[in-house]
């Protein structure tokens, strides 16, 4: 199956998302894989097997979110020089969120500018992360403050990589899937509710849903001027759940599972959902083992966090707020009070 990426904005810059076995592909340039050892440990040899090319060579990075740095990045673009990439080269990211989000912005930066194309083999970057062209890295003041908007040439989701992943990675990829049903698809929370997420061809259909979700918010909106940045429910507060625990105790998408409780709190709060939706919500995080709670030890220095958010701007917080189920609302003038109102329900007691 394939779903197209055609930006609004750009006659040059459309390209393919693949769901399907990985197939073969012929590149007359050298090729470099950015992956870690934990992926390589399983996918990187059937990788090497479906590509034939100039000269291929990989690149291993650590396995950690930790690891998402410009450290690393300058260590792969180091790489690349020592194989003497040219401006024709290819680098394919291999693995998860981190690995594409690294790999995607060392291509922006090489020689001004490589392609790249990204091979997901997580539930959260099938769905989510490798597809609409964000890119970057976390410093000591927040998650993906460095990067740029660097579209892939092509994306290859093939569900069987799933295999191979832990239960923890698997739940934290169905957060980001909750997160565009309840923004955008009510009926798709539903058959969410439903699911049997043991099931391959339940998996299949998530997955396509999820890209096609996607793929019409960035088809509209490439840069997030507008209603892409309502893809970033659950990560306002997320990211600063992520930034207080040094980004080793939660996985992204359990980080965003906390933040979607939180902001339903605050919607809950503001009358934009019914008590009775938030905990629907709640019961579809907790029936995949996602986190739901959370203890803030320092309301004002959580509050303080948010202004690092990228969608913060003239400072004020943009929030990204659920509008019943299927519904989204973006508002950036919300009392700081009412906001540590909701903070101090998540407080230590």
């Amino acid at each position: 199956m394939i779903v197209p990426i055609e930006l609004k904005n750009t006659n040059t810059i459309n390209y393919n998302v693949t769901i399907d076995t990985l197939p073969s592909l012929s590149f007359d340039t050298s090729v470099v894989i950015v992956t870690n050892p934990t992926v390589a440990k399983y996918h990187l040899e059937t990788l090497r097997t479906k590509i034939n090319a100039h000269k291929l060579h990989v690149v291993t990075v650590p396995d950690g979110e930790e690891y998402k740095t410009l450290k690393t990045v300058e260590d792969i673009l180091s790489q690349c020089f020592e194989h003497k990439l040219d401006r024709k080269s290819l680098l394919i990211a291999l693995g998860g969120g981190v690995i594409g989000d690294m790999t995607g912005f060392t291509a922006s930066l090489y020689q001004r500018g490589i392609d790249f194309i990204q091979v997901p083999t997580t539930l959260l970057s099938q769905v989510d992360a490798s597809v609409g062209g964000k890119t970057g890295v976390n410093n000591a003041y927040g998650k993906n403050l460095i990067g740029a908007f660097y579209q892939p040439k092509a994306v290859y989701i093939d569900p069987s990589f799933l295999e191979t992943l832990p239960p923890r990675e698997f739940s934290a990829g169905i957060a980001e899937v909750v997160k565009m049903a309840v923004m955008f698809d009510e009926d798709f929370f539903s058959y969410l509710q439903n699911a049997d997420f043991d099931n391959v061809d339940t998996i299949k259909e998530i997955i396509r849903k999820s890209i096609e979700l996607k793929a019409w918010v960035v088809n509209q909106d490439e840069k997030e001027a507008g209603i892409r940045a309502v893809l970033n429910y659950g990560h306002t507060f997320g990211h600063v759940v992520e930034n207080e625990t040094d980004y080793k105790k939660y996985l992204h998408g359990e980080a965003v599972a906390i933040g979607i409780i939180m902001a339903n709190a605050l919607a809950v709060e503001l009358k934009l959902l019914s008590q009775e939706e938030a905990n629907k919500i709640t019961k579809l995080l907790t029936k995949v083992s996602l986190p739901t709670k959370y203890i803030i030890k320092d309301i004002d220095q959580f509050y303080e966090h948010f202004f690092l958010d990228k969608k913060s701007s003239k400072g004020n917080i943009k929030f990204i707020l659920p509008h019943s189920i299927g519904g989204h609302k973006m508002l950036n003038n919300i009392d700081e009070n009412i906001v540590k109102k909701i903070l101090f329900n998540f407080g230590e007691k």
